[in-house]
């Protein structure tokens, strides 16, 4: 008599040892089993706790700093992005000063927002009444919130040094002195493109907070390396003539 097939009696031998614990195991209730997760979708990531980068507060990252080497990688791609289809050193520091100026709209605004919820708070656990800072109407005052909180604000530090045409033609010339540009430290400038400053980024930062606050200004990046800071920078910022006539006339009403 033939040997039945050696699947059919493993099968066999399967149900008969599942019999029991099925039938034993009827009686036990049944436990819920975990629904499956869904798998994610493609598409925008969004955190488990629901919070974006739109939902934190400005004042709660003031402090925090930028990794160089982001920040190097990402202005690189930036200035490679400007450089296509320019027709020389102009026309590419022109592109620069453009990305630079809806950030420095942006950062005017930001700046404006810190500095009041600083007094507030400052003016809630002190008795001393202060009033929050105003937006300059001055060009001095300008020039002093460019030098000093904006550049904190971006570089932590202070800009290098703050002057003012002294020739009698172009009073409405002043100049910001950086030694040393964090824009400048990880950019390698051919030699036959030697003049190209890309500092033209932070001149359109200033340029756009100029006009933020009602200075029409025009703002360029210029070379002017020494022994110790070779990267130095000087930033050219000539005001328009009704600014011009503005300052006269605040001048004479003593406004500062």
């Amino acid at each position: 008599m033939a040997a039945p097939p050696r699947h059919v009696s493993m099968l066999s031998i399967s149900n008969s040892n599942t019999g029991a614990p099925q039938s034993a195991s009827s009686d036990k209730p049944q436990t819920p089993q975990p629904s499956p997760s869904p798998q994610p979708t493609s598409g925008l990531r969004v955190p488990s706790n629901r919070k974006t980068i739109y939902d934190r507060h400005l004042n709660r990252s003031r402090n925090a700093e930028l990794s160089r080497a982001s920040f190097a990688y990402l202005f690189a791609e930036m200035v490679t992005y400007a450089q296509r289809r320019v027709t020389g050193i102009q026309d590419l520091e022109k592109r620069l000063n453009e990305q630079g100026y809806p950030l420095g709209l942006r950062l005017l605004d930001l700046l404006f927002y810190r500095s009041t919820s600083t007094s507030s708070s400052a003016l809630s656990s002190s008795s001393t009444s202060s009033s929050p800072p105003n937006r300059p109407l001055r060009i001095l005052p300008l020039l002093h919130l460019i030098h000093g909180p904006l550049w904190r604000l971006l570089f932590q530090r202070s800009a290098d040094a703050l002057e003012h045409s002294v020739s009698p033609d172009t009073p409405n010339e002043y100049m910001i002195t950086d030694n040393d540009p964090l824009v400048n430290t990880y950019i390698s400038v051919p030699r036959e493109m030697n003049m190209l400053n890309c500092a033209a980024f932070i001149a359109g930062i200033i340029e756009g907070v100029c006009d933020g606050c009602g200075f029409e200004a025009k703002v360029s990046a210029h070379n002017q390396p020494t022994e110790m800071w070779p990267s130095r920078t000087v930033f050219l910022l000539r005001f328009g003539d009704s600014v011009m006539e503005r300052e006269k006339v605040l001048e004479r009403n003593g406004v500062k």
